[in-house]
């Protein structure tokens, strides 16, 4: 098998030049959970050359109905060396590197990314990817779900703080609202990697109302 046989059907979206420089990025995902088995699934066959999966959690039976690149027999293992794996056995052209530790640990390595992926579940570690990510001139994109609400941020210039970081106790999630706004997250993050124009600084937050119609709302967010 040839990248061209492959990445068929993108090199018809955007032609060969487009889909090899996909070849020399690098991005880093941060958490293999929900959110980070969809971005890996969704990215990690788009030809992105490198992809570093961050997470010291390993896999539990209650994580397996949203988290779609695990299987039962996953129980016990690292969540980050599990996506890795699956990662390279569906794509024979990419690089797929686990960190089993936690984002403090992981940004001492001092490596360098096209793009940061938040797929955490929690507020003060994104404050801290937001803070690495503006030292380092890097950019990157926010995501969170909940219950049948999610909302996706590519941040650039934009203040992460002005997200409260309280004790708040997250509801239920279902497992197509996380695929939902992962895939969301992915689309910005190929685009961007792909040289296509992406709106940044801008929040977009989608939600179920009560009538099952999904609604999905802009905010522009203030500068650092």
């Amino acid at each position: 098998m040839t990248p061209e046989q492959y990445f068929n059907r993108q090199i018809q979206l955007w032609g060969e030049a487009t889909q090899k420089s996909l070849q020399n990025k690098k991005i880093a995902i941060i958490g293999s959970g929900g959110l980070g088995c969809t971005l890996a699934m969704a990215l990690g066959t788009s030809g992105i050359g490198e992809i570093h999966m961050v997470d010291f959690d390993t896999v539990s039976n209650h994580n397996i109905h949203r988290q779609i690149a695990f299987k039962l027999e996953d129980e016990g293992k690292n969540k980050a060396k599990a996506v890795a794996a699956l990662i390279e056995a569906k794509n024979p052209f990419v690089k797929a590197v686990a960190f089993d530790m936690d984002f403090d640990a992981f940004k001492g390595m001092g490596n360098t990314y096209d793009l940061i992926l938040d797929a955490t579940d929690n507020l003060p570690v994104r404050g801290e990817i937001d803070k690495h990510a503006k030292e380092t001139n890097t950019p990157w994109i926010y995501a969170s779900v909940e219950e049948f609400n999610g909302q996706v941020c590519f941040f650039d210039q934009a203040n992460f703080q002005v997200f409260n970081i309280s004790d708040h106790k997250p509801g239920g999630i279902t497992a197509p609202i996380v695929m939902h706004i992962g895939s969301l997250q992915a689309n910005l993050a190929l685009r961007y990697l792909a040289g296509l124009c992406v709106t940044k600084d801008k929040l977009y937050y989608l939600y179920f109302n009560d009538e099952g119609e999904l609604i999905t709302q802009k905010f522009g967010m203030p500068k650092a």
